[in-house]
Formats: structure tokens, C-alpha cells, sequence
């Protein structure tokens, strides 16, 4: 159990946030009062107050509300908790959504200190239910639950489709079949073929969205532009080509063209990385033969299913 040690909230972006006492959670929007409250999925910021109190320790001088925050929080270590655990303050309920984040520019507090907290120790939540919060309120936690949906996220790789040359129709393709089996989709990304940036994507959405499945679709082939396959592997900790494989034989069935794929699969942390074709037809071929079994997959990544042998 933990207890709400302080609210923080500011009336426009890019300033730093001040106390107040007491707030209203407003359902799938966050703070009423804050201006980082909206329809996304950084509703509500928290940071522990075990991690301030680490850095004060180090000779930092900062009031809460220093790092960005909205809530600080006693007796949690965020950092350490998957995405899906629920907290609930009062009549209102939050929902882990995002670790950490992306530091885009220095705060002050970098400036002097040459390090700052919250890109690595704060989280996000969305608020699932809203309701009156004050500062000493406690906070209680629960884990995700086992029978979850699983989630995805889809990227497309198309240049022309990055410039608004082309239409992406292969993306939208696997967002609706995917929500068609039940699965959260959190993101579809329409990116340029460029290795870097997708590298960037991939390392995002498994660490601090930790999605259970990432679907590429575009940039297997053999042209020079074609890196989504190297892109892949460079972020995998381990690799699992038998979906690569599996997918490649049940379209070489109906193409041989499909020889010509370089697509690969494979896992870094808990998210499972899949290659899809680039073309639409493909792309419903694939996921019509492998979402099937691919529950199965996913459960024994994320620890809800057990091992494969059949009694």
C-alpha cells in the first residue's frame, strides 16, 4: 500500500508544475486542471517519492512538480511494475500505460544536476475512472489481470506513404484484423524506410509501451531501401524465425514471389517482433494463417500460458 504525497499540475506545457492539494481525475482525459490531461495514453504522470527523495540526496534542490509530475507516490517502485498494473486512489482508478520517456530537451534541473529522474523512473497512466483525489490519500495497487487482452502495435514502412504519396493500405489492413480477434491495438505508425527510426520505434513501444506484439508491414524485399528485417534484428534479444519461416512457406503456396522475402520475427524483453509483406493481400494472408496459433505464443511470452506440449 502507498499514499498520495502530493498533486502537481500546470495550466499550460513546457512550465514547471505547482502544488495543490486536492483534484478531480477526469475518466479517459486525466487532471482537470493540467494541461497534459487529454484523449492519449500520458493522461496522468507519477513518480515515486522514494526516487526524489535519492536525488535530494545527491545535493538536488527541488520542489515536487520539479520533474513534470502530476502525483507523487509513496511506497512504489514504478519503474519496477509492468504496464496493466491498475492503481486505485480513492473512488478513482488509473491504469500503468507508459515507463519512463523520451527526453526531447534539458530541464533545468539537467543543467545543473547532468541528470534528471523522470525520463527513467516516472510512469503514465490513463484514468479508467474518475473521482476526487486529495494529497494522504492511499493508494493501492493491482496486478494486470491474466485474461487481458493482448496488445499490438502496427508500424507501416512506405516512403512514398511517409510523404503522402501513397496510401497507406496495408497498416489499416492489420489494425482491423487484429481488433477483429480481440487484441488492444495502442499505436499504427506510418514511417519512411529508415533503419534508425524504426529501430527507435521498436526499442519504444517494447520497453515503455510493452506492447505483446509488434506487426511491421513493408521493407522486406530486396531493394536498398528495404531495412526493416536489419532494423529488427538489431534490436531482438533473441530471435524466433519459425514465424518468419511458417509465414514464408504458406505464401510461397500461393506465390513463388514469396521466396523473395527477407522477413524476420523475433522477441525483445516481452514483445514479440513480427515482418509482414508490404502489399494488402499479403498482409491478410499472413495474419489469416498465423493469428490462429498465435495467442498461444503470446501467453507463454508474457507468463499467463504454460508450455506447448499437449496432454
Amino acid at each position: 500500500m502507498g499514499k498520495l504525497l502530493g498533486i502537481c499540475v500546470s495550466d499550460r506545457r513546457g512550465i514547471q508544475k505547482k502544488e495543490i492539494e486536492r483534484a478531480e481525475l477526469k475518466e479517459s482525459w486525466g487532471i482537470e486542471e493540467d494541461a497534459h490531461a487529454g484523449k492519449w495514453h500520458r493522461q496522468v504522470s507519477l513518480l515515486s517519492y522514494e526516487k526524489i527523495e535519492e536525488f535530494r540526496n545527491r545535493g538536488a534542490s527541488v520542489d515536487f512538480g520539479a520533474f513534470g509530475e502530476n502525483l507523487i507516490i509513496e511506497g512504489f517502485d514504478f519503474r519496477a511494475l509492468p504496464v496493466g498494473t491498475r492503481f486505485h486512489i480513492g473512488e478513482a482508478v488509473l491504469e500503468l500505460s507508459q515507463i519512463g520517456k523520451e527526453c526531447h530537451s534539458h530541464c533545468e534541473i539537467y543543467k545543473v544536476m547532468g541528470d534528471c529522474i523522470m525520463p527513467r523512473e516516472g510512469v503514465f497512466t490513463e484514468v479508467l475512472k474518475g473521482g476526487a483525489i486529495q494529497v494522504g490519500d492511499e493508494v493501492t495497487m493491482e496486478p494486470p489481470k491474466a485474461d487481458r487482452p493482448f496488445t499490438a502495435a502496427v508500424i507501416t514502412l512506405s516512403d512514398k506513404g511517409a510523404k503522402g504519396e501513397r496510401e497507406d493500405l496495408s497498416g489499416p489492413k492489420i489494425v482491423e484484423k487484429l481488433e477483429k480477434e480481440g487484441y488492444e491495438i495502442k499505436e499504427a505508425l506510418l514511417l519512411a524506410d529508415e533503419q534508425k527510426a524504426l529501430e527507435h520505434q521498436l526499442r519504444r513501444l517494447a520497453d515503455q509501451r510493452q506492447v505483446n506484439v509488434i506487426f511491421t508491414t513493408g521493407g522486406t524485399g530486396f531493394s536498398v531501401r528495404d531495412v526493416t528485417p536489419e532494423a529488427t534484428i538489431a534490436v531482438c534479444d533473441r530471435m524466433a524465425n519459425g514465424i518468419a519461416d511458417a509465414i514464408r512457406n504458406y505464401s510461397m503456396e500461393i506465390t513463388k514471389r514469396a521466396m523473395f522475402s527477407r522477413a524476420v520475427s523475433g522477441i525483445r524483453k516481452r514483445t514479440l517482433i513480427v515482418n509482414l509483406p508490404g502489399s494488402p493481400k499479403a498482409v491478410a494472408e499472413a495474419l489469416d494463417f498465423l493469428l490462429p496459433q498465435l495467442p498461444h505464443g503470446l501467453g507463454i511470452l508474457r507468463g499467463t500460458e504454460g508450455e506447448c506440449a499437449r496432454k
